[in-house]
């Protein structure tokens, strides 16, 4: 798994470096939060592991970012701080939409515990965007069961979903079964 780690500290970021790949999973590195957020844009990493301070883009306004501007699979973020914070800290930080946080430095069996903490909040939101992603349709008459228990048409279910527009045509099948003078 892809986990990229944003920390102006050059020793620091290449210690949480070696402790990611020793795990298994694949570091992507960036020193300040403006490069993290491009490496988050073109890496897709699920986790991201940020310094709360840093030059320009900081860790909660890289939070923010995320949260905000990009839609796909979930992103686990967990939040480096140098010394312990406020509870309005932590709050706001929570607001922010961060997962989880490290005091730095983190021992390896404290990362290594809130990587797997992270590792099964993501897979179960991914089995939640499968099951989501099903969608109960009649077998015989095609159309789909809504929340309330009610069952409406196919296209109409899914126009005030979606910004899907449908455009309706008969297939030369149907043609030929429903209107065969006409085919």
């Amino acid at each position: 798994m892809k986990i990229l780690i944003a920390d102006d500290d050059d020793s620091f970021r290449e210690s949480l470096k070696f402790m990611v790949a020793a795990l298994g999973h694949e570091p992507v590195e960036a020193a300040d939060g403006a490069s993290a957020w491009e490496q988050f844009r073109s890496a897709k990493p699920l986790i991201v592991v940020s310094d709360w301070m840093m030059p320009g883009l900081d860790g909660l306004a890289l939070c923010r970012k995320i949260r905000e501007g990009f839609r796909g699979d979930y992103t686990y973020f967990i939040l480096l701080t140098g010394m312990m914070t406020t509870r309005k800290d932590f709050l706001g930080a929570m607001e922010a939409g961060v997962d989880d946080f490290l005091t730095k430095p983190p021992d390896a069996e404290t990362f290594r515990a809130r990587l797997r903490v992270a590792e099964r909040i993501l897979s179960l939101t991914g089995r939640i965007s499968r099951l989501e992603s099903f969608l109960p349709i009649c077998v015989y008459c095609r159309r789909i069961r809504r929340e309330d228990g009610g069952y409406e048409a196919l296209d109409a279910y899914l126009s005030k979903r979606s910004r899907l527009e449908f455009s309706h045509g008969i297939c030369p099948a149907c043609m030929a079964q429903h209107h065969p003078e006409e085919a």
